[in-house]
């Protein structure tokens, strides 16, 4: 099926999500390697942004990656800046619940995404952006095909210390040829 392998499946963001969604994005641990701006947020501030954002936005699609056996919501996965006309959009994931990092959810979840952007969207090029620090991510990224299309320097501050954020990117074609 387009959206689920024997492990995960992924559903469309809904309001009830907000509860999960608050704890991952309040919890640094999480967000240290892929969120630009650390900060705490509200519960009203989360379920504005899951209503507001996630839910109605006609420019991203958002999904709650969930393990299938046990029906638990695990992270989310989210095309943005769909740009229909040149067919073109970023992708963004966190796995927000720390056990099930490291045990290839996160790129069972990347390729549904890439497969419903390249097979369905009819998406020629999906770009991402990642820190230089989250070198599991970049090798994960490397392996689904992504190429390092750019750098931007010393354009994060984390911890203390000045970091690159580097850009990536992969055409249908590319990832035709991976798969």
């Amino acid at each position: 099926m387009m959206f689920s392998t024997k492990r995960i499946h992924l559903r469309k963001v809904e309001k009830c999500d907000a509860e999960n969604y608050h704890k991952w994005r309040n919890d640094m641990e999480v967000m240290i390697s892929t969120n630009l701006s650390l900060d705490l947020n509200t519960m009203e501030d989360t379920r504005s942004f899951v209503e507001d954002v996630l839910m109605s936005s006609s420019s991203s699609k958002s999904y709650i990656i969930v393990e299938r056996e046990d029906e638990i919501p695990i992270g989310i996965t989210s095309l943005i800046h769909i740009d229909y006309k040149n067919r073109n959009a970023e992708a963004i994931i966190d796995i927000g619940e720390k056990e099930y990092w490291g045990k290839g959810y996160g790129s069972e979840a990347f390729r549904l995404l890439l497969n419903y952007a390249f097979k369905e969207l009819n998406l020629h090029r999906v770009s991402l952006k990642v820190f230089s620090f989250n070198e599991k991510a970049m090798n994960l990224y490397k392996k689904l095909g992504f190429q390092e299309e750019g750098i931007s320097r010393q354009s994060l501050y984390r911890n203390g210390q000045w970091n690159d954020i580097i850009h990536m990117g992969i055409l249908k074609e590319e990832y035709d040829k991976k798969k």
